[in-house]
């Protein structure tokens, strides 16, 4: 791949974690992108002074046409925010779910052509202070087009997210939802509840007698609340599934405490999939 830009110009709504490293890893692989980013004041000035964007601004309304929009909000404030586009541009997200907001681009004006994307690169914490040039590359970054019509879009973006390191695939909205209940959004759940659980049963000197298994287990943990609210509002249906799942699964092992049965059929199970699991992700 060369070094000519994708698109010669982008614009990043909401300089987050995610957003800002799609903005950091646009000026490191094609310095001659023009990269605008629309935020907080604070939020700009903190990215302008890293280099990550050329100019600031405080709304969508404001930017100058520009050929790709990034929206990397919550997704309910997406879903707000991509009603706002009212140029022509290619425009993708960032979001956790994709029905809701690849539906409200069902109703975009002509000459907008809107991508759903989902990059699976997250970190624990957020912001632009965490955020990274190369915190995609060899993630998985998802797009859910709507139908075939926007193909030449579609493969504009794979190119664009391949440069920024990731690995670009595509599924339907319904599909994507439905696997990341599983793969993302139940384990985000579980681990923020099981560190409520036992913070509040041992409490500030019994979690200094935990060792490095509840570290890793809850990792997740220090997410920030306002984006899986939104991610829970959105796919609602998918997540209860995953997590009636679980509950499935952990009434089994709470009747089983006294034989041991379950316990070994689900450990062995465990085992086997968790080594599924560890070979892409070493």
């Amino acid at each position: 791949m060369t070094n000519n830009p994708l698109f010669p110009s982008v614009a990043i709504v909401g300089l987050g974690l995610i957003g800002g490293s799609i903005a950091l890893g646009v000026r490191e692989r094609w310095p001659e992108s023009r990269v605008f980013g629309v935020d907080t004041e604070s939020v700009l000035a903190h990215a302008l002074g890293a280099g990550g964007i050329e100019k600031g601004f405080h709304s969508i309304g404001a930017l100058p046409d520009t050929s790709l929009i990034v929206l990397a909000a919550p997704v309910r404030q997406n879903i707000e925010l991509l009603r706002e586009i009212t140029r022509p541009a290619i425009v993708t997200d960032v979001s956790g779910t994709k029905r809701e907001i690849v539906n409200a681009g069902r109703a975009l004006a002509p000459g907008i052509t809107f991508i759903g994307g989902h990059p699976l690169g997250g970190g624990e914490r957020g912001g632009f202070a965490f955020a990274r040039p190369d915190l995609f590359a060899g993630r998985s970054w998802i797009f859910t087009p709507d139908g075939d019509a926007a193909a030449d879009a579609v493969a504009r973006l794979s190119q664009f997210v391949t440069g920024l390191g990731a690995k670009a695939s595509t599924m339907s909205a319904e599909n994507h939802d439905h696997l990341m209940a599983y793969v993302s959004h139940l384990p985000q759940l579980v681990a923020s509840a099981l560190m409520e659980t036992v913070g509040e049963a041992a409490g500030h000197d019994g979690l200094r007698m935990a060792g490095r298994g509840l570290v890793d287990t809850t990792r997740l943990a220090s997410s920030p609340a306002d984006v899986w609210r939104d991610i829970c509002l959105t796919n609602p249906d998918a997540i209860g599934d995953a997590l009636d799942c679980l509950v499935a699964r952990l009434t089994q092992l709470r009747g089983d405490l006294r034989r041991g049965e379950a316990i070994e059929a689900i450990f062995s199970a465990a085992a086997k999939w968790r080594a599924e699991l560890m070979k892409d992700n070493h």
